[in-house]
C-alpha cells in the first residue's frame, strides 16, 4: 500500500463535500494540496482548514470547463509545488430535466462541467504524472453513469461518458506507462449540496419540483457522508482500486443493472413509486 505524505495531490471542486473532505484527509495526512474551485469563498475555507496540519496549499479559482484556465492552473502547481503525483478530477453539478423539456444550454452546462472538466484536468495533468515514479488519475463518476434515470439523461450522459473515458485510458496506459494508476469513483448518495447548487425543474417522473423539495428528499435518500466518501477515494488510491462504488445504494444499484440489464427500469420503478408514497406520510 503506498503512502501519500508529502504527494502533490490535485483535487478540483475542493471547496466543498467530497473535494472538501479529501482536502483535509489528506492533510492529515501530510500530502501536499493543489485545490481548485469555482467558488472563491468556499475554496478559501477549504484552505484554511487544510493548512491548519501544516502541510503546503496551493489554491485557485478555476473554472474546470475553461481548458485554458486549468492548464494555466497546472502550470502554477508545478511552478509553486513541483510536479503533481495525484489528480483528483472530483468539480460536478447536478440537472433534472426531462429529454423533452431539456434547454440545450443546461445540457451543454453539465457536459462542459462532468465530463470535460475531467478531460481537461487529465490532459493538463498527465504530463506531471508521466514524469513521476508513481501516478494516479481519480476521476469521479457516479452510480447515474451505471444506470440510467428519468429526468436525468444529462447528467446520465455526462457520468456515463466519464465512466468510459476513464476505462479506456486505463488500457492505454497500462501499456504506456504502467506506472500511472487509474481509478474511476462511483458514488451513490452522498450527502452534500449538489442537488442545492444544481439546476433541478423536473423529478423522475417530469413532474415540476422545486430545488428546496428536491434537496430536501435528496437528503432523505443519501446515505452516505463527504467524509466516509473521501475515506473511501484515498484507500482506492493507496491500495491502487481500478474500480470503487460508494455506499450501499451505489452496490445495490450496481448488481441489479448486471442482473437485469433489459428489466432494471422496471424495478426502478417500483421504487420511485414506493419512495414517493413514503415521501407523503
Amino acid at each position: 500500500m503506498r503512502s501519500l505524505e508529502g504527494k502533490v495531490v490535485v483535487i478540483t471542486g475542493a471547496g466543498s463535500g467530497i473535494g472538501r473532505a479529501l482536502a483535509l484527509q489528506l492533510a492529515a495526512q501530510g500530502s501536499q494540496l493543489a485545490l481548485c474551485d469555482v467558488s472563491a469563498d468556499n475554496l478559501q475555507k477549504t484552505v484554511e482548514i487544510a493548512g491548519a496540519h501544516g502541510v503546503k496549499v496551493y489554491s485557485a479559482t478555476v473554472d474546470v470547463s475553461d481548458r485554458k484556465a486549468v492548464q494555466t492552473f497546472a502550470d502554477n502547481v508545478e511552478r509553486v509545488l513541483g510536479k503533481a503525483h495525484v489528480i483528483i478530477n472530483n468539480a460536478g453539478v447536478a440537472l433534472a430535466q426531462t429529454v423533452d423539456h431539456m434547454k440545450r444550454s443546461d445540457f451543454e452546462w453539465v457536459m462542459n462541467i462532468n465530463f470535460y472538466g475531467v478531460v481537461n484536468g487529465t490532459e493538463a495533468f498527465l504530463p506531471h504524472l508521466k514524469a513521476q515514479k508513481d501516478g494516479h488519475i481519480v476521476n469521479i463518476s457516479s452510480i447515474f453513469g451505471i444506470i440510467g434515470v428519468p429526468s436525468q439523461s444529462a447528467y446520465n450522459s455526462s457520468k456515463f461518458a466519464v465512466k468510459g473515458f476513464t476505462e479506456a485510458m486505463r488500457q492505454e496506459l497500462k501499456s504506456s506507462h504502467p506506472h500511472i494508476h487509474v481509478t474511476c469513483v462511483h458514488p451513490g448518495g452522498i450527502k452534500t449540496n449538489i442537488v442545492r447548487n444544481g439546476r433541478i425543474e423536473e423529478d423522475m417522473n417530469g413532474k415540476q419540483v422545486s430545488l428546496g423539495k428536491m434537496a430536501a428528499d435528496f437528503d432523505k435518500m443519501a446515505g452516505t457522508t463527504a467524509e466516509e466518501a473521501a475515506r473511501q477515494i484515498v484507500r482506492a488510491i493507496e491500495k491502487n482500486t481500478k474500480r470503487l462504488l460508494i455506499g450501499p445504494d451505489a452496490k445495490v444499484l450496481d448488481l441489479m443493472q448486471r442482473l437485469l440489464p433489459n428489466h432494471y427500469d422496471n424495478v426502478m420503478g417500483i421504487g420511485t413509486k414506493l419512495l414517493e408514497r413514503l415521501g407523503k406520510r
